[in-house]
């Protein structure tokens, strides 16, 4: 399979270039910065694009099999570049014919039948209160996505980590009580594997 990976710096991102890599696939890495991705190996191609150019994303989206976006920023970076990458990712999807998009958002500027008491009334609020700019980033993102024509994926995980592998849960459209948490590794595994039945849904993973 051909991959290409935004964010591939990030924790997830690198997670998930490597993974892929042992696995045997061919990937190209979309990078600013080509010194902060200490990964190498024959089948990965490493470009340095500006993300929120469509035309600067063609060459890195033409003949992959599978666009990933894990994409992110810092918390109190002022640019949604979640929701301005998505947008350019999908032009330049649309401009070279590409279909499978997966993308990393997140549950926390939702609510969700599957919450338990504290996080309805006590967690998601302080999170809406202290991080509106990124729940807004992530919002900008689930409408570019959903609304692109594409054959996309939304991956909203819980709270990351730098954990190691175990089993973890998934569930479409809804959140699964008690998956709180995952580790950027599982993240990874799910964004490299998840199959045409989560086309066109959202999927809320955690253990």
């Amino acid at each position: 399979m051909r991959i290409t990976v935004f964010g591939a710096t990030g924790g997830t991102g690198r997670q998930l270039v490597q993974q892929a890599l042992d696995a045997g696939h061919s990937v190209t890495a979309v990078v600013r910065d080509p010194a902060r991705l200490p990964i190498q190996g024959g089948n990965l191609t490493t470009l340095t694009a500006d993300v929120f150019d469509p035309a600067a994303l063609e060459p890195a989206v033409a003949g992959a099999d599978r666009v990933v976006s894990a994409l992110g920023a810092k918390p109190n970076a002022k640019i949604p570049v979640r929701a301005r990458g998505a947008e350019a990712i999908v032009a330049a999807m649309r401009a070279t014919g590409r279909r499978r998009l997966v993308v990393v958002t997140s549950a926390g500027h939702l609510p969700d039948a599957a919450d338990g008491f504290v996080t309805r009334a006590v967690v998601k609020p302080l999170i809406r209160t202290f991080m509106s700019g990124q729940l807004d980033d992530y919002a900008r993102t689930d409408a570019a996505v959903t609304g692109s024509g594409l054959d996309w994926t939304i991956v909203r995980p819980g709270w990351l980590n730098n954990g190691t592998h175990r089993p973890y849960r998934t569930s479409l459209d809804h959140g699964t009580p008690g998956a709180n948490s995952i580790s950027r590794h599982d993240l990874a595994d799910f964004l490299l594997s998840a199959g045409d039945s989560t086309i066109g849904h959202a999927v809320f993973i955690g253990y």
